[in-house]
């Protein structure tokens, strides 16, 4: 029996009990980290991928989760967002079909689920677009039409969406591009590969395959117009200029040549104080091989290349050897020296790129219809894996939201 006498007893010690446990700290739930998001441009031509797939990726354990189709739209074969602080949230697709009515497309970009809803479409110029690019301020895009033998520049808008082309510049003009290289099987004609804007905004470099130059425009801010080009070369006619990357000290330029698969360190100044102002890549001379010496040069064409965000590192893929190539960059002249050569765990590696923490490398195999991770050592450079290799059919180019 619970008597008045026990019930005195008790409650002091129950009640000390309960002003202990009202203060114990209350553990508050640790938030869950908030998804990483990658998106995936497909070949739509192989009747399997209808679009640009989604997917989530763990940077803790280099993970990808199953891909997600959350665009059906036409090869999208390249990738841009609208930057940080432009005031909207977009993504731009080139729709890279080989037909003059061609055409790029602006999707609204949801912030937290990174769905996307297509809001806008215009011509990219010319068939086959192969690049898009945004300037950083998210006022201008540029669009290269490799099969088109053309670039084409616009506005962006308000709403995110581009406007009809600003400029259109036939690469077929020959006084002023250069004719084409020696190579009648690839280089019978222009063909302008990609669009790169330098890190100031100011300039735009265009790697012209067909014509073996690098087309240097500067960008006028108020219209988005082009000046005429200041044509570079690296005096090796079929070399096939691809892409170019800027190194985080904007001083060396590095150019992937497609054809004769190597990579050149050039040199990168411009003028600032000139009513013209003029972008110059001179030449350092230093050219260095992507492929192992052992490897039939005509077996291979080189792709991709990205240099690690604390610039000591640069990455390169083989089509053909079917590799990535690791090099080390001097910090006294930028001169590369390889480090790692790695099988891409797949075929075709055309596109792969470095995740948000660095950490890791993602790689798309376009005829191997897989994508690859690897984990990358900061220190050294070094990959290793792959630590997943996941089935998506013809995957052509690799972006993180």
């Amino acid at each position: 029996m619970f008597s008045r006498r026990r019930f005195l007893v008790v409650f002091p010690a129950f009640a000390a009990s309960a002003r202990a446990f009202a203060t114990w700290p209350v553990r508050k739930r640790k938030a869950l980290p908030a998804p990483v998001y990658v998106f995936f441009g497909t070949d739509t031509t192989k009747g399997v991928c209808k679009g640009i797939y989604r997917s989530t990726f763990d940077s803790t354990h280099g993970q990808l989760s199953p891909p997600v189709l959350v665009a059906d739209t036409a090869r999208p074969s390249f990738l841009a967002l609208a930057p940080p602080g432009s005031g909207h949230s977009s993504l731009y697709a080139v729709n890279a079909i080989n037909d003059p009515a061609a055409t790029v497309t602006t999707f609204a970009l949801d912030p937290g689920t990174c769905n996307l809803r297509q809001i806008g479409q215009v011509p990219s110029g010319g068939a086959g677009p192969a690049c898009v690019s945004v300037d950083s301020t998210g006022h201008a895009a540029f669009v290269a039409n490799y099969s088109g033998s053309s670039i084409s520049s616009y506005r962006i808008q308000p709403d995110g969406t581009l406007s009809q082309p600003v400029e259109r510049l036939d690469f077929k003009d020959h006084q002023k591009f250069g004719e084409p290289g020696p190579n009648s099987a690839r280089q019978q004609d222009p063909h302008p590969h990609c669009v790169t804007i330098s890190p100031d905004d100011r300039f735009l470099l265009v790697c012209d395959l067909g014509t073996d130059h690098i087309a240097v425009f500067y960008i006028h801010p108020e219209t988005g117009t082009l000046s005429d080009p200041h044509l570079f070369t690296n005096e090796r006619p079929g070399s096939g200029p691809r892409h170019v990357v800027f190194h985080p000290n904007s001083r060396w330029v590095y150019c992937i040549n497609e054809m004769d698969s190597t990579i050149d360190r050039c040199l990168w100044t411009a003028t600032r104080f000139s009513n013209t102002p003029q972008g110059l890549l001179v030449n350092s001379t230093f050219s260095i091989k992507t492929i192992a010496p052992e490897f039939p040069a005509d077996k291979n064409t080189a792709a991709e290349l990205a240099i690690s965000p604390d610039g000591n590192f640069l990455y390169a893929s083989n089509r053909g050897e079917n590799t990535l190539v690791v090099f080390s960059i001097s910090t006294k002249n930028g001169d590369l020296t390889l480090v790692q050569r790695i099988t891409c765990g797949g075929k075709t590696p055309r596109h792969f790129t470095l995740d948000p923490t660095a950490q890791w490398v993602i790689c798309g195999n376009q005829d191997s219809a897989n994508v690859t991770v690897f984990r990358r050592d900061s220190a050294t450079g070094l990959l290793s894996g792959p630590v997943q290799t996941l089935a998506l059919d013809s995957p052509l180019f690799t972006l993180f939201a």
